[in-house]
């Protein structure tokens, strides 16, 4: 791989093996400042392992990851998320009875000295009401500022989340399956989300859908048994025989 001047994330040689099967192997990526970053591949291919290792989930068996500029391999979450990294999750975590201004708050007020200070919440989080509300506008969440988050639809709850990883104001931004789940409506809406929220940060996203992988990413990197099998433009990749026999089959015709 010939090294880029404005890298955002590099991995080098990163290896992460659980008794004797080795889920990622040997995996060079680099993710250009500013774009927008597809990992696919089938089931098993270590995307999931993957993402766990750069967001210090996992500590890797052997091989480094620099993020920023910074090599943070080995580091805890919260201390990888302290440099401009956040993430969100392919499972919705949210507080049912909570409604979406009192969840951004909530996200915002971690970013401060406050913390987690729930029992003093409701004094102090008015300072982020007008913020939250930009975020939720951002998302497309602004009339249901008040909806307790339980009554939410399926893909209201996934625009939540969006919003809540967005208060953190990350530089690198990792997304696991964001349209996982959704119909085409949602899937489109998430697709317009994403490039939104993009502009001036990197993202890197994980999704089993190719059309939101071909609508979305300037680079894509397939994986095949934890190994990186190709790499280029959606349309270096699905023209590429050994992602077709591997991944998209007869769907990279279509």
């Amino acid at each position: 791989m010939t090294p880029t001047t404005d890298v955002a994330l590099r991995t080098s040689g990163l290896t992460k093996n659980f008794r004797g099967f080795t889920a990622v192997n040997a995996v060079d990526l680099e993710v250009a400042r500013g774009d927008i970053h597809a990992l696919v591949g089938p089931n098993g291919a270590g995307k999931t392992t993957l993402f766990n290792l750069l967001t210090g989930f996992l500590s890797p068996t052997s091989g480094t990851i620099t993020i920023l500029g910074e090599d943070v391999t080995g580091l805890q979450p919260e201390q990888i998320a302290h440099k401009g990294v956040a993430r969100s999750f392919q499972i919705t975590s949210l507080f049912e009875n909570l409604n979406p201004l009192e969840h951004v708050e909530l996200a915002l007020q971690s970013r401060t000295t406050q913390g987690r200070k729930f029992w003093r919440s409701e004094r102090l989080l008015g300072r982020f009401t007008a913020r939250a509300r930009e975020l939720l506008d951002l998302v497309g969440l602004a009339d249901l500022a008040d909806k307790p988050a339980g009554l939410l639809a399926y893909g209201q709850k996934r625009a939540l989340e969006m919003a809540l990883v967005m208060a953190l104001d990350p530089q690198v931004l990792l997304l696991d399956e964001p349209t996982a789940g959704m119909g085409i409506e949602d899937v489109n809406r998430t697709i317009e989300l994403v490039r939104r929220i993009a502009e001036g940060r990197t993202v890197v996203f994980v999704d089993h859908n190719m059309t939101v992988v071909g609508s979305l990413a300037d680079r894509v990197t397939v994986l095949q048994q934890g190994r990186v099998l190709a790499e280029g433009t959606y349309a270096e990749v699905r023209a590429d025989e050994r992602v077709v026999t591997a991944y998209l089959g007869e769907a990279s015709h279509a």
